[in-house]
């Protein structure tokens, strides 16, 4: 006997994935004697260009989730804005991985896909055209990011006479 998934089951397998990454992005680690977390997110932001990116794409597979489970675009715009202030802030060296480490773009997202589903009614529904210009601009900010990390490495080879 095949066992059959709804759309409803696929949504929830994926949030469920999405709710595992952005506790190892985010929280995977906790300060001994504390009560702060981070995660892996701050640590591999820590290679130029290439972490913040690795980081994005797994902010925008929870844009997808979210998009899967129904969520209005008011909230998957939010969710854009914080993978992209996450992005920006995060190309400054050191300050912007303790700033990733701070502000977690990856649970706050989860947690906004959780308010949304406690109460839907209470989130304002926003425009298409929005949350795509939202995902164009931090499409744009990764590529900057991945050029400038490539520029500076081309820069660094020269400089060491490659």
């Amino acid at each position: 006997m095949t066992e059959h998934t709804t759309p409803s089951d696929r949504g929830e397998r994926r949030l469920a994935l999405y709710t595992l990454i952005a506790r190892l992005l985010d929280q995977a680690f906790v300060v001994p004697g504390t009560r702060w977390r981070f995660g892996l997110d701050a640590i591999i932001g820590l290679v130029p260009g290439l972490g913040d990116a690795i980081g994005a794409l797994f902010g925008i597979y929870g844009v997808w989730v979210a998009r899967q489970l129904g969520v209005p675009p008011s909230v998957q715009t939010r969710m854009l804005l914080n993978l992209a202030v996450d992005a920006l802030v995060g190309v400054v060296p050191i300050a912007g991985d303790l700033f990733d480490a701070a502000f977690k773009a990856h649970v706050r997202n989860r947690e906004l896909i959780e308010r949304w589903r406690a109460n839907p009614r209470a989130v304002k529904r926003g425009s298409r055209a929005l949350v795509l210009a939202v995902a164009l601009l931090l499409f744009a900010v990764v590529a900057g990011t991945l050029w400038l990390a490539v520029e500076l490495l081309q820069l660094l080879f020269r400089a060491l006479g490659g």
